[in-house]
């Protein structure tokens, strides 16, 4: 259910989706009826039903259609992937992965919604993630492909093809979670337009691989929790430990 260790990361793999399915043709039908009715939701799970869902390993091209979609409920899912074109989903508030343990990483178009304050994602699965800090895979030796020969720049959006794309992975605040994205880059001025990593994460945007030394676990609770002294905690509470317990008595 969850990747492999950090000595043996799981290899990305491509071309994921049989695109002839009777599951992928209904959820094009169910996107196209979506974008349509300018539907708030998109929830494919009521529209295919649990069979062909999971059959679904990536979105179509076509969910840059969805302007007006709100919400985007993938509970339970077998997704490896999602396209870049999530980017396009301008009204995109809400985004809900929550247990598709097969999505590893995310596109970073999805940044592009500027709209989107609140994600539930299972979180432990992540490349990268404080938890456990699993692996990137090295993108020097496993690139990512995603339908057809050429790619838009992540950052400026000029097509390319993929000889002339670099690569990288970053991990950013995206609602409420920090995912790891993969970045589709067509020169260096691009790449020094990325943001600053989160904190607690990698520094930098790079290629990963088994060699890449990530922040340590006491690194991140340096950054995002805090420790409470008894005098703080009383204050909070408003009476000490020992006060509760008399009232109790």
């Amino acid at each position: 259910m969850y990747p492999e260790d950090n000595h043996n990361p799981i290899k990305i793999q491509n071309d994921v989706q049989d695109r002839n399915s009777v599951a992928w043709k209904k959820l094009c039908e169910y996107i196209d009826k979506v974008a349509e009715e300018e539907s708030e939701e998109f929830v494919p799970f009521e529209y295919l039903g649990q069979e062909l869902y999971f059959q679904i390993y990536t979105l179509p091209e076509s969910i840059a259609k969805l302007k007006k979609v709100k919400e985007m409920h993938l509970y339970g899912s077998r997704l490896k992937r999602i396209p870049p074109e999530i980017g396009e989903m301008e009204s995109l508030e809400y985004f809900d992965p929550y247990t598709s343990y097969n999505l590893h990483w995310f596109p970073y178009e999805i940044t592009n919604c500027k709209k989107l304050n609140d994600s539930r994602v299972s979180t432990r699965v992540l490349y990268g993630n404080y938890k456990n800090r699993l692996t990137f895979p090295d993108l020097t030796k496993n690139p990512v492909r995603y339908e057809g020969d050429k790619v838009k720049c992540s950052v400026c959006k000029k097509e390319m093809t993929y000889q002339e794309t670099n690569q990288l992975w970053i991990s950013l605040n995206v609602g409420t979670d920090i995912l790891p994205l993969l970045v589709n880059l067509c020169s260096k001025e691009c790449e020094s337009n990325l943001p600053e990593p989160a904190k607690a994460y990698m520094p930098y945007a790079h290629k990963g691989g088994k060699r890449l030394q990530q922040p340590t676990y006491e690194e991140w609770e340096k950054v995002y929790v805090q420790k409470l002294t008894t005098e703080e905690i009383e204050k909070i509470y408003g009476k000490s430990t020992k006060e509760n317990d008399e009232t109790l008595s």
